[in-house]
């Protein structure tokens, strides 16, 4: 039995190679709570979200290829303007994260009560815009920094940035792509790692490590024990199917059993047979 987090829908090699071994994976990003949230994708979505403003602060460095702005400009020297794509759990910890440097900073989501959650909590310090291609135009010609945190829980994430809208930005500026674990938002973005973490495309220096979280491993570990435990004890203690039946936030997590896809977001965006989760109770 496997249980981590899997990102299938963006992994049609790595599905099959499950499905071929006849193991039983749950994945954490798909387990849910009672409110909808995704409980043990938040405290790696708050770390990444966190440190994409961090990273892209760096990337912007002129030493790294960047413009050579500080987010935060100085008095008489303008601030730099952040656009974060997505207002959920990474996009709430990227703005909070860039508005404390103190840029400028916009948050765009498709969801109009989200963003209203976001406006009464920070105030007139955080732009908030619903998002179209208009506006992503409109916003990307004068961004400095770009954060890609759109999220599809269990499934590819939609590319809302084109090549074209990437070509609008300007030279030296930054993209960093948080939603790359799901085979990213941007057009342009292709998985990097830590030893070579950025490229350059269009101009814009592009930023999309897979596996953020694990530049601050001590954090990341103690962030996710804490939420994974719970679980991990009820699969111990009962074995997984008394788990799941016991849990239908657990049972949510079921992506592969037995040679079968029992999430259907994976199935779907893989044009794999799905077979639902409960049907393997």
């Amino acid at each position: 039995m496997l249980f981590t987090y899997l990102h299938l829908a963006a992994d049609k090699k790595q599905t099959e190679g499950l499905m071929a071994s006849g193991c039983t994976a749950i994945a954490y990003e798909t387990v849910t709570a009672d409110d909808g949230s995704l409980p043990l994708l938040a405290p790696m979505s708050e770390v990444a979200g966190r440190m994409a403003v961090q990273v892209g602060a760096h990337c912007l460095e002129k030493e790294q290829g960047g413009r050579g702005m500080l987010l935060g400009g100085i008095p008489g020297v303008g601030v730099a303007d952040v656009v974060v794509i997505g207002g959920g759990s990474v996009g709430a910890n990227a703005a909070r994260m860039a508005m404390g440097l103190e840029a400028r900073v916009t948050v765009l989501d498709k969801s109009i009560p989200r963003l209203r959650e976001l406006e009464l909590q920070y105030g007139t310090t955080l732009n908030t815009i619903y998002s179209t291609v208009g506006a992503l135009e409109q916003l990307l010609a004068k961004a400095d920094l770009v954060i890609g945190a759109v999220l599809a829980p269990g499934a590819a994430a939609p590319k809302v940035v084109s090549r074209e809208m990437i070509k609008l930005m300007p030279q030296g500026s930054v993209v960093v792509d948080v939603a790359i674990d799901q085979g990213g938002c941007f057009e342009t973005s292709r998985p990097t790692s830590h030893d070579n973490p950025t490229y350059v495309e269009e101009g814009v220096i592009h930023y999309c490590v897979t596996n953020m979280t694990g530049a601050v491993p001590r954090t990341s570990t103690q962030g996710l024990s804490n939420a994974t435990l719970p679980f991990v004890l009820a699969l111990a203690n009962k074995g997984w199917q008394q788990a799941c039946r016991d849990d239908k936030h657990l049972l949510e997590g079921l992506n592969i059993h037995d040679g079968h896809v029992t999430y259907e977001a994976v199935a779907r965006d893989l044009n794999l047979a799905y077979k639902p989760a409960a049907e393997t109770l």
